[in-house]
This record gives C-alpha cells, sequence and structure tokens, in this order.
C-alpha cells in the first residue's frame, strides 16, 4: 500500500475514505470495484490492487470506508506544544484545477543564500511544466519543458496513459493529463538554474550506450534504456536545456567538488553523473556523464574486479552487485566524489558509492539496509526512500515502512567490505527514532499510519531550529516532521486548511541573514497526484507553503 497507493494519495482524506457516488451501487465493494478503475490513472491503480490481491484489497477498503460511515474515527492529534506553537505559515495557489506539482526548489543546497527573494519553483509532473511563484509579487508564471523526440511515435509517449478504463468520477472522458516528459525533482546550482530529470526522447538508448560501445562506461556496464534524461531552466535567458543521457535519472543533487558535477539516481541498478563545467564548455553529452552499477567488495581484497550479478550466489572468489532501483540521493559533503542513495521495499536500503580516481573501473560500493529482523538491534524498521546528509556526514533518512527517522554513522560500523557485508552486518550504525501519530491496526512491529514520501536535512538553519535537522514528510498527516536530535523529540508543523497537505519533499532558503525569523524559511508544496481531492475538490488548485519558526507565539 504505501510503495503503492500513498505514493499518489493522501489515505485518508475525505475524498478517498468516502465513495462519491454510492448511490450508483449495490455495495461498497462494488464502489470501491470501480473506484480504482477510473480515470486516467485507472489502470495503474487497479494494476497495484492487483499486486495484493484484488478481492482481498477491495474487502479491506470497503470495509474501512463502512467503519468510518458508522462513525469510527482514528485517534485525536494532540495540539500544538512547544516550538510547534511559533510556526507560521504563508500560502500561494499555483499549478491550477489539474496540476500535479511533484516538489519544488528554492535554492542551492550548498548555499541557502542563491536566489535570496526570488521565485520558487516547482515541476509540473502531469504536463511538462515548469511553474513558479514570486513571493514579492505574488505572481505565478510556468513555462513549457519541451522533448527532443516527437511523442507517439515509436515506445516514447505520455507517462500518465491518456487512455482510461472508466470515465474520471471528476473529469468524465476529458483527458487532463499529457506528459511526455514528466518533469521531476528540481534543483538550483549556484547560478540560479533549475535542474530537472525529464524525458527527452524514447526510453531505448543510442549504440554508444550499450554492448559493444567504444565508451568507457557502457563497456563497464552498458545500459539498453534509459526513460528519463536531464532539462535545465535558465530564467535568466529563459531557454530549456536537454541534456541525454544513457542511465535512467529521478533525484538529482550537485555535489561539493570544485567543478560543478550533478549526482542522479536511475530507479535502476547504477548511479550517474554529469560534469556540468564539461558539458558547457564541449555541448557533448557523452563526454560529460558517466555511471557505476553498485558493486561491494565482498571478496575483501579492496578493489574491484570481477563481480557477479544481483541474484546470483555469492562467490568468495569475486565481488557482488547489490541492490537495485536506487531513488533518494546526496553527495557527500565531506568527501569529494563520494555519493550516498537509497531505496525502499523491505528491509530497503542504502549504499555508499566511492567514484575513486578513475571511474568506472575504481567506483567501489558499501551496503547497508536498516536493521531487520535482527537479533543484534534494539528496533526493526523498513523502507528508506529519502535520503539526505548533515555537514559533517551523518547520513538521515525516513523509513516509510515502519515509520522512523534514521540515523547511519558509518564510522561506527566494524565491518565495510568482505563476504558478510551484504546488508545486515553493521546494526550499530543505525539508530531509529519513532515518528509521532498512529499505528496501523493489527501490526505488532514498528508500522506507523503516516506516510513518509521523502526526507530532507536542514543543513544551514533555514527554519530556524538549528543546523542539521532532518526533516520528514509527513504525508499522510498534513505536516513536516523535525526531529530534534540532541532532545530526540519532534516538532510536527501541521497545515490545517486546506486540509490535504501531502508533501513529496521541501527545500529551505535564507532571504536575508540579519532579518531574524523573517529572513528565512522552508517551503513545500501540496504535491498529491489529484489536487481535487483536497479541500474544496474540483476546482482547488495546489498551494506553495512557506514554513518559519518564529522565536515564540506572539512574536512581530
Amino acid at each position: 500500500m504505501k510503495d503503492g497507493c500513498q505514493l499518489c494519495h493522501q489515505l485518508g482524506n475525505q475524498a478517498t475514505r468516502e465513495v462519491l457516488n454510492p448511490g450508483d451501487f449495490d455495495s461498497t465493494e462494488a464502489a470501491w470495484a470501480h473506484r480504482v478503475q477510473v480515470g486516467q490513472r485507472g489502470a495503474m491503480m487497479s494494476g497495484g490492487l492487483r499486486r495484493f490481491g484484488a478481492e482481498r484489497a477491495v474487502s479491506m477498503y470497503a470495509d474501512w470506508t463502512d467503519r468510518i460511515m458508522a462513525g469510527e474515527v482514528p485517534p485525536v492529534p494532540p495540539r500544538p506544544q512547544g516550538r510547534e506553537r511559533d510556526v507560521v505559515l504563508t500560502m500561494w495557489e499555483w499549478g491550477g484545477p489539474t496540476g500535479y506539482i511533484h516538489d519544488e526548489v528554492a535554492t542551492d543546497k550548498r548555499n541557502p543564500e542563491v536566489n535570496a527573494d526570488g521565485p520558487i519553483y516547482g515541476v509540473e509532473f502531469a504536463s511538462d511544466h515548469l511553474v513558479w511563484v514570486d513571493p514579492a509579487t505574488n505572481e505565478a508564471r510556468q513555462v513549457r519543458i519541451p522533448v527532443r523526440d516527437t511523442p507517439g511515435e515509436g515506445d516514447f509517449r505520455s507517462y500518465i496513459s491518456n487512455e482510461m478504463p472508466e470515465p474520471s468520477l471528476y473529469w468524465g472522458d476529458e483527458v487532463i493529463w499529457d506528459n511526455p516528459g514528466n518533469p521531476h525533482n528540481p534543483m538550483m546550482d549556484a547560478q540560479g538554474r533549475v535542474w530537472m530529470t525529464h524525458q527527452i526522447r524514447g526510453p531505448g538508448n543510442p549504440a554508444w550506450c550499450q554492448e559493444g560501445s567504444s565508451n568507457a562506461y557502457a563497456q563497464h556496464y552498458p545500459l539498453t534504456r534509459a526513460a528519463r534524461h536531464i532539462a535545465f531552466y535558465d530564467p535568466e535567458s529563459e531557454e530549456v536545456g536537454l541534456v541525454d543521457t544513457c542511465f535512467n535519472t529521478h533525484h538529482l543533487q550537485f555535489g561539493h567538488e570544485d567543478s560543478e558535477r550533478l549526482y542522479l539516481s536511475s530507479v535502476g541498478p547504477v548511479i550517474g553523473w554529469l560534469d556540468v563545467d564539461v558539458y558547457e564548455e564541449t555541448g557533448d553529452a557523452q563526454a560529460a556523464q558517466g555511471w557505476c552499477p553498485i558493486i561491494v567488495d565482498t571478496n575483501g581484497d579492496g578493489r574491484i574486479g570481477d563481480w557477479v550479478a544481483r541474484g546470483d550466489e555469492l562467490d568468495p572468489t569475486k565481488d557482488k552487485e547489490l541492490g537495485a532501483g536506487w531513488y533518494g540521493i546526496v553527495p557527500d559533503p565531506t568527501e569529494d566524489h563520494v555519493v550516498w542513495a537509497a531505496s525502499g521495499g523491505v528491509p530497503g536500503q542504502i549504499v555508499r558509492l566511492a567514484l575513486g580516481d578513475n571511474p568506472p573501473e575504481t567506483c567501489i560500493a558499501e551496503y547497508y539496509q536498516p536493521p531487520f529482523d535482527n537479533p543484534n538491534a534494539p528496533i526493526q524498521g523498513y523502507s528508506p526512500r529519502g535520503i539526505d546528509i548533515t555537514t559533517d556526514g551523518m547520513v538521515w533518512t525516513a523509513l516509510s515502512g515502519s515509520g522512523h527517522m534514521a540515523s547511519f554513522d558509518r564510522s561506527k560500523c566494524a565491518v565495510l567490505n568482505g563476504p558478510t557485508a551484504t546488508g545486515q552486518h553493521c546494526p550499530e550504525g543505525w539508530s531509529l527514532y519513532a515518528t509521532p501519530g498512529p499505528q496501523m491496526n493489527g501490526v505488532t512491529d514498528h508500522g506507523s499510519a503516516d506516510f513518509h514520501y521523502y526526507s530532507w536535512v536542514d543543513q544551514h538553519n533555514t527554519l530556524g531550529l538549528g543546523n542539521n535537522i532532518p526533516i520528514a514528510t509527513g504525508s499522510t498527516s498534513d505536516s513536516l516532521l523535525a526531529f530534534l536530535p540532541d532532545e530526540e523529540e519532534y516538532v510536527v508543523m501541521r497545515v490545517p486548511y486546506p486540509l490535504g497537505f501531502y508533501s513529496r519533499g521541501m527545500d529551505g532558503r535564507i532571504d536575508d541573514p540579519d532579518a531574524g525569523w523573517k529572513g528565512r524559511a522552508v517551503w513545500a508544496d501540496y504535491g498529491t497526484n489529484a489536487v481535487w481531492h483536497s479541500e474544496g475538490g474540483k476546482g482547488t488548485q495546489g498551494n506553495l507553503v512557506k514554513f518559519q519558526m518564529r522565536p515564540d507565539p506572539l512574536a512581530h
């Protein structure tokens, strides 16, 4: 459910917990069986339901709806306490009534004063736009992010289907989304340009990416398909650039090297990068990019040689490819050419990839799983998604399945490589802190009813709670959850209106370092796939939300 339904929806809001048209059906089961087939996401929803048994899932959701309609309610959340009473929220509408603003960016993560007082940008995933709001003028604008190839030719088509098994309950037969590019996860560079992952062509790769190529990376690990690539927008010239990649792209972050390097996750077996300086000097995407698979030194000789593939048994004479589906990504600020990534599931995994002096030959990975069914760990957890890091190298990830904010301290690990370094070998490196809120009914171990789509570390005190504060999205609790490591306490920043605040990420910016709390803020948005599921219904727009922390509830 968390890696399916909740990836798009805030389960539990009125639009999901109630049936819009109960009089059209003989039973709640029939209504649920129909509702998961409607609209352009109908095939995906019904397919997701089949993953855990369609009849069983429909029965479960119908029972949930019936119990709610009969008066059952969840536990009442506590009133704001302590620093939670100091939160100030400011909101702007953006994206229109069908907009799907996936996530947003305000500044360069490495320097939060970049783009001070400037626009906040968001990617409109469903219609291939970059949108922005200027907080100073309250104006909203957008620009279309183009594609290189022609949609509809070959296997290049809209990411969200233009067909629907059943008409939408809200929009009928109208096709409201068309997104061959499906832009995703904007990040800003030191010049204020906005970079994003974006499909610019069909997924079949050119020959130089594949087996038989003379390219060193393709010879090391050939790639046949890439369903997203790179785009960037320059606000000064108002131009959009497109960069082809052999590796699929999903999340991206700029590194801390002297040269400008962009690291990208792939939701696949590799981690890639683009040397921006090389690309700008040459215009040659092939010369500017590289990628490495996740190969762990399991034979313990200190380097990567021949390896066995994922799914194959460990060979004591060889190294081992581990993990896949790399999702969240963050470069290490304490070491050049080192990057961390996360991937969900049970138990899920994180990886540390060091590129070395001569990638791809010198790429070497370390692979860690959250403690799960591990007798050497006091708390078990699972399913990291977002990943971030403090300025001194502490990794933080929100465990979206079990409901924890988790830190990982590599310096505590007794084992980094060798035949036992296959995931559960360093429970001592992990510390898990349960997030607030109720648990799933019937769950005997940790299984939060909340969903943490992503997490982020406020490295530079942009919110006002201090440096290096990890924050998780409370995507099904209308909130952001800031964790104070020294106190081991959470500050819950809830958005009370309109109901339906479902965030996929956040960013923090300092507009004026001398202006106290008014000169800094964290920004997030309503990132739900169906904005009309928010309070207000059809016609409602998404909202950009500015979070600030004043020194006391009465401070001006």
